[in-house]
């Protein structure tokens, strides 16, 4: 017995030091645990605690520290240290990465979130926008559709006369350049909003009809090549709690971002797009694809956008703006 004592509290010392070595990383969520965005974030979480040996895991909480719109500074201000945010929930605050929102960016999430995370590493003024947090990667949806419940869109007249939802950024903009009425509402009141009558419709990716429960309340959809917009998100990290990370656990966290990162969003939205059309298809949504005379109006009337943010994103620091915009396009179309 008095041979086996100090083993054992030599053993009892190796888990106290262990357990205080451990890195814990709270991570926050403001969408339900079964989004995609949750979803990815929790194999995030999962690949940094496999590849630290259990040295770093996530405390993933029951429900988020803030809403999607507050949840930047929520990280900014260390109340949780890892989450997402869409940028255009905040309109005015970000201007350079509604480049990834214009029209006809990409039929896939894969290829456009890969695309758009090369872009950003090589500007300076898309991180400059994000000061005071760890950008781990930034990353897009699927292609935006045009869902509503009261009658088929095929021409660019049907849009009017209906009340929308959307989610801020470009598609804002997009919708009220085609004469659209819009309203800025988050995700997470779609459901409420449409099965109320208050919305008409919403303009959403495929996954996210079902994530939020409206594949049962719209009864139509119009699809657009390489999607009617795109939405931007970010990746984020407490920069504080990344600088004091131990430099072992801070090269995993490293090996996990950028192009990793950004490709595990991309593929999980494209997966969930899919099951999404099937669901929609299951339950009778009367599906459209935009014909060619319906593309070339959107494109007409939402020129003039492009423009504009060219101009307001070179006033913040960001150099060829449209230049950007033309490489973003081309290198998605080559990842696909």
């Amino acid at each position: 017995m008095r041979a086996f004592r100090p083993t054992l509290l030599a053993a009892f010392g190796l888990v106290a030091l262990s357990a205080q070595a451990q890195v814990v990383i709270t991570a926050s969520t403001w969408v339900p645990p079964t989004h995609v965005l949750s979803e990815v974030q929790k194999d995030w979480c999962a690949q940094l605690e496999k590849k630290t040996a259990g040295k770093a895991r996530c405390n993933i909480l029951p429900r988020g520290v803030a809403p999607g719109p507050a949840t930047f500074d929520a990280v900014h201000n260390g109340l949780a240290d890892l989450s997402f945010i869409v940028h255009g929930y905040t309109p005015g605050r970000f201007v350079s990465t509604l480049i990834a929102e214009f029209p006809f960016l990409g039929d896939h999430a894969e290829p456009a979130s890969v695309a758009y995370q090369r872009l950003y590493a090589r500007t300076p003024a898309m991180a400059a926008e994000h000061k005071g947090v760890k950008v781990l990667a930034v990353f897009t949806h699927g292609p935006g559709i045009v869902f509503n419940t009261k009658r088929p869109v095929t021409k660019m007249e049907e849009l009017t006369g209906l009340k929308w939802r959307v989610g801020g950024g470009v598609v804002g903009e997009i919708g009220k350049a085609l004469g659209m009425n819009v309203t800025l509402k988050p995700s997470t009141e779609n459901y409420e909003l449409l099965s109320s009558g208050v919305m008409d419709g919403t303009l959403f990716p495929a996954e996210s009809v079902v994530a939020f429960k409206i594949d049962k309340v719209v009864r139509y959809g119009t699809t657009f090549p390489g999607g009617l917009y795109n939405t931007s998100f970010a990746f984020l990290m407490n920069q504080a709690k990344y600088d004091a990370l131990p430099p072992d656990v801070k090269k995993a966290v490293d090996e996990l971002s950028g192009e990793v990162a950004a490709r595990m969003f991309g593929q999980g939205w494209d997966k969930v797009d899919r099951l999404g059309l099937a669901y929609l298809q299951a339950n009778g949504v009367q599906m459209t694809k935009a014909d060619a005379t319906f593309v070339k109006a959107v494109d007409g009337k939402t020129a003039p956008l492009i423009d504009s943010w060219a101009k307001a994103a070179e006033a913040k620091g960001m150099k060829n703006a449209k230049k950007a915009l033309a490489e973003l396009r081309a290198e998605t179309a080559r990842l696909q």
